[in-house]
């Protein structure tokens, strides 16, 4: 499903909506935007670009605060979220498909439920792949000098958004050895900063964030990133880095890499669960239609400010905002895949890492 496709089949649904409710008024308040990973990530980068836009945009002004309740990669968090119950409107939660990918592959420490959470926004990202300087020089478009090499990569999990990089560079048939438990991938960004990881990836916000700046200095290499995909669902270069080359690209330039058949079709299924709509802002099970509202008409109110492109083009990218009804069509495009892609996807973690899903 593409993303115009998304938002062309809630277009009658939003015309038909119901009238304008009463707005809260949060004057004085707080809102906690509750973001379960480290203060050093993508997500991190994502909550703290949009809470002080939504702060002036929300009926009161309320001030509000990102607070960060990392652990078992985002699924502590997302647990503890599933308990809450709406209470004046305060509370907000940001997940990222690391949070998605482990209720889409039916980990057992998952104890939350998508549809039982309010989605107020969505928005997609996209993501970038890179090297140590050593073995950059080796980069030429495919991954065909990098096969001889011993990676080392800090990973939040397999079944994490990780799954998408660790899935494509053994597609590549790259020799990368993840580093499991970190609490967000501004953790593995580090360890590569400290030479202890010698490939990385980070999401949009978090590579111009930091990452970025790694290869302006010359500490980076850039390898590749996910992509985007166009109107007819194909994988084009990212818009917001149009200079570097798609997995797909890579892929097609590797020597026994494929993009097609069932690796690949369970790649770009979790792809598309992961990054088109891959960062999702929901209230809380019981929030009130007019609550609800009230945050979907801030977000949009957001995304529509006449400087929005701008300055989502450098901290968060240039990716699609969805609000509303929209919201909640994508969350459901985000949190679902096909049988098929999951039972590869199953297998291959059990044969590469050991990991029991079944």
């Amino acid at each position: 499903m593409t993303i115009k496709t998304l938002a062309a089949s809630v277009a009658a649904a939003t015309l038909l909506a119901s009238p304008t409710l009463a707005e809260i008024d949060l004057s004085g308040k707080t809102v906690e935007w509750v973001i379960p990973f480290s203060e050093t990530g993508g997500s991190a980068k994502w909550a703290n670009f949009f809470a002080p836009l939504l702060s002036e945009e929300l009926p009161g002004n309320p001030t509000v605060v990102v607070k960060f309740m990392p652990g078992a990669g985002s699924t502590k968090g997302a647990n503890w979220f599933q308990e809450q119950e709406y209470d004046e409107g305060t509370l907000i939660f940001g997940t990222s498909g690391s949070t998605q990918f482990p209720f889409l592959l039916d980990d057992p420490r998952v104890r939350y439920e998508y549809s039982d959470w309010v989605p107020v926004m969505s928005s997609g990202t996209g993501g970038v792949a890179y090297l140590n300087p050593k073995d950059g020089e080796k980069f030429d478009g495919s991954a065909n000098n990098l096969k001889d090499v011993d990676f080392i990569y800090g990973s939040q999990g397999a079944t994490r958004l990780d799954l998408v990089p660790l899935l494509a560079w053994e597609m590549l048939g790259m020799n990368v050895e993840p580093v499991f438990g970190i609490k967000g991938r501004g953790d593995g960004r580090l360890m590569f900063e400290r030479g202890e990881a010698t490939i990385d990836y980070q999401t949009s916000s978090a590579y111009l964030g930091a990452s970025a700046e790694l290869v302006a200095q010359g500490k980076a290499v850039p390898m590749m990133t996910w992509g985007a995909l166009d109107d007819a669902g194909n994988i084009v270069r990212d818009p917001t880095f149009p200079d570097i080359p798609t997995f797909k690209e890579v892929c097609e330039a590797t020597d026994g890499c494929e993009t097609s058949g069932e690796a690949w079709d369970a790649w770009k299924a979790f792809f598309v669960a992961g990054f088109p709509v891959q960062k999702i802002a929901f209230l809380p099970n019981g929030t009130p239609d007019d609550v609800a509202k009230t945050y979907s008409d801030a977000f949009d109110a957001v995304r529509n400010r006449p400087d929005f492109p701008e300055i989502a083009s450098k901290r968060v990218g240039k990716y699609e905002v969805f609000v509303g009804a929209n919201a909640k069509t994508a969350t459901e495009a985000g949190t679902t895949v096909s049988p098929e892609a999951k039972a590869f996807v199953k297998n291959w973690l059990q044969d590469s890492y050991g990991v029991s899903l079944k």
